[in-house]
């Protein structure tokens, strides 16, 4: 499914090495998934799209950072893994929908990794940050559209709301599920309709009802990145490597 971002990275990146192929457990396999509630569409600041030369590829979500300026995603959205390179001209669309970027274009700059995905397409370290500002903005974009707290370390089984946005879509789509453990470091969540582009979406649990802003437990991503079934999404768990990049990132405030 979320394999054929690659092919668009591909196309920016200087050569694309072939990525080591993660296998699926027995306990992947048998994992309980339970069956998600789809729900209508809808835009929410804190969640957008990420662009590449006028199209979007992948999703991205603002997370609570000292600086105000921090965006969480896949690591395959930022850098193209084992001897690939960080992705370049990258633009972050708050809130986009129906071909409208209600807060404008952030400028997406500072793309980090973790080492073990930049080394080796680890699918269990498939997460990444970013920085994003605009132009002429003396705001962050943290004021102007909110943030998810991150929670690292936070066991598996979740409540979540996930959000992605398909290629073929001009606004995401969003599904209530509820994650299971799929692998050692990895969730699965059964969620129709997530196809290329979703990468990077948030799981987030604990949503406030006014502000739909909650704490962000994964990203689309990880094993298959993300899944070869439109119907299925997995995430990398959020560990000890996640938290360290995070407190990186948040330190430079």
């Amino acid at each position: 499914m979320r394999r054929a971002l690659l092919l668009v990275l591909c196309v920016v990146l200087s050569g694309c090495s072939a990525a080591s192929q993660p296998v699926a457990t027995d306990a992947g396999d048998t994992a309980a998934t339970v069956a998600a509630t789809p729900v209508a569409t809808r835009t929410n600041p804190a969640i957008g799209a990420l662009f590449i030369d006028g199209s979007h590829f992948c999703t991205a979500s603002v997370v609570h950072s000292v600086p105000g300026d921090l965006l969480l995603t896949a690591a395959h959205c930022l850098h193209d893994g084992e001897g690939g390179e960080y992705a370049t001209g990258i633009s972050f669309a708050p809130g986009y929908h129906d071909g409208i970027a209600p807060y404008g274009y952030w400028d997406v700059s500072d793309p980090q990794v973790p080492e073990g995905w930049a080394d080796s397409s680890d699918p269990d370290l498939d997460v990444g940050f970013a920085t994003a500002h605009q132009a002429g903005n003396t705001k962050t974009l943290e004021s102007v559209t909110g943030a998810n707290t991150l929670l690292t370390g936070g066991g598996f089984a979740h409540s979540i709301t996930l959000t992605g946005y398909p290629d073929e879509r001009e606004v995401p789509v969003v599904c209530h599920g509820s994650s299971s453990q799929a692998d050692t470091y990895q969730l699965r969540v059964g969620c129709p309709g997530f196809t290329t582009g979703t990468s990077g979406g948030p799981w987030v649990v604990d949503p406030d009802p006014a502000t739909e802003l909650g704490t962000v437990v994964g990203v689309i991503g990880g094993y298959l990145y993300g899944g070869d079934d439109p119907d299925t999404s997995y995430s990398s768990y959020f560990d000890t490597d996640v938290a360290t990049l995070y407190r990186k990132m948040d330190a430079r405030g």
